[in-house]
């Protein structure tokens, strides 16, 4: 007897067996819901290319009316949060080394009385520019918000200066990248997303290889303990982000011309730290992950946000406040204030060390989960 050619029976049977499968498989399918939430979360609310209320400090020698008059339009405006006064420009240049600021305010000494005098005074403005995108919109407002404060001061008598050409002077300094380049800022980056992409992938397949195909059982029968089972299998993968690392490196100064003012020493040897971190991420979701399709699943949601909320995509200080602290717990975030710092700034250790610290915490409380999670029996 012929068998029919479509039988809605056997299509029933076959759709209600993966649908039983995708009930078993539970993690998958939080993936499935998990990976367009994010994306939806993130795209619709944490992305955002015109930051605002980016952080400034001030460095004034003055205190007329007109140099807190500025100031005070500066915080009132969206685009600049002056935190505070600093006593020293060395200070301001730590603050933005290191990338606690965005901008610097530099009033010079008798500021409102050579305004009066019609000797059109000098106000600075420093930016932070390693990231052009971050503040290019602050800079061009600047000039209007200056123009603006002063022009409402002069009154009654000092009305006449307001005809002709502005009462004061603008400089302003696009630091560590005056020619806004965008390759300053991305190819340094590109070097943290390769090596978070590569390295987890790579390692997040590790242990979970070896129990499909089966040696799992030879591991398990030595007296190899937990961590060093972590460890070694980390070991041989450093030597593959290093050499990612020299290529990348290699192209950025042939091909791109990216400035690299610092020293390549320390970018080695800080990056190991890195290294670390994210084969430590891959080895640990291969001790969750019951196969190699999980493992990758699993490597997928922890790339996504770390790629958008890590100031690569998008600037940073554009995020809100739940997003930037989201991203401050990724390491890819500090690896590339660190690499640009580096590079862009010429930073050293300890101007690096306030982004080396987190990295070095996300490591060992993911280490610590992974020794944890590690499988003693394949049950």
């Amino acid at each position: 007897m012929k068998s029919e050619f479509f039988s809605p029976g056997r299509f029933r049977a076959v759709v209600v067996k993966e649908f039983i499968q995708m009930r078993r498989d539970r993690l998958t399918f939080a993936m499935m819901i998990g990976i367009p939430l994010i994306q939806l979360i993130l795209f619709g609310f944490a992305i955002n290319s015109d930051p605002r209320h980016l952080p400034a400090v001030v460095l004034s020698a003055d205190n007329s009316v007109f140099s807190r008059s500025v100031v005070t339009a500066m915080h009132n405006s969206s685009y600049f949060n002056v935190l505070r006064s600093v006593s020293s420009r060395a200070e301001a240049q730590q603050l933005l080394a290191e990338g606690e600021i965005q901008f610097v305010l530099t009033v010079p000494e008798q500021f409102g009385r050579r305004l009066i005098r019609g000797e059109k005074p000098v106000l600075l403005l420093e930016a932070d520019a390693t990231d052009p995108a971050a503040s290019a919109n602050a800079m061009t407002a600047f000039r209007e918000i200056v123009s603006r404060s002063v022009y409402r001061e002069l009154k009654g008598p000092l009305a006449d200066l307001l005809p002709g050409e502005e009462p004061v002077t603008l400089r302003i300094h696009a630091d560590y990248n005056p020619e806004g380049i965008t390759q300053y800022n991305v190819v340094p980056g590109l070097m943290g997303v390769i090596l978070t992409l590569t390295l987890v992938i790579i390692t997040g397949l590790a242990i979970t290889r070896e129990s499909e195909r089966g040696t799992m059982e030879n591991l398990l029968s030595t007296p190899v303990k937990p961590i060093e089972v972590m460890i070694g299998k980390i070991f041989p993968y450093i030597l593959v982000g290093y050499i990612q690392i020299l290529l990348i490196l290699t192209a950025a100064k042939l091909l791109f011309h990216i400035p690299m003012r610092g020293s390549l020493p320390l970018v080695f040897a800080l990056s190991l730290l890195f290294i670390a971190a994210n084969l430590t991420v891959g080895v640990t979701f291969s001790t969750v992950a019951k196969n190699q399709l999980q493992a990758m699943q699993m490597t997928i949601f922890f790339f996504l946000p770390s790629i958008l909320l890590s100031g690569f995509m998008f600037p940073f200080r554009g995020m809100p406040e739940w997003a930037q602290y989201i991203g401050q717990i990724l390491p890819l975030t500090h690896y590339l204030r660190i690499v640009r710092g580096i590079l862009l700034k010429g930073n050293g250790l300890a101007q690096s060390w306030c982004h080396i610290w987190p990295i070095l915490l996300f490591w060992g409380i993911v280490l610590t989960v992974g020794v944890k999670r590690y499988r003693r029996t394949l049950d």
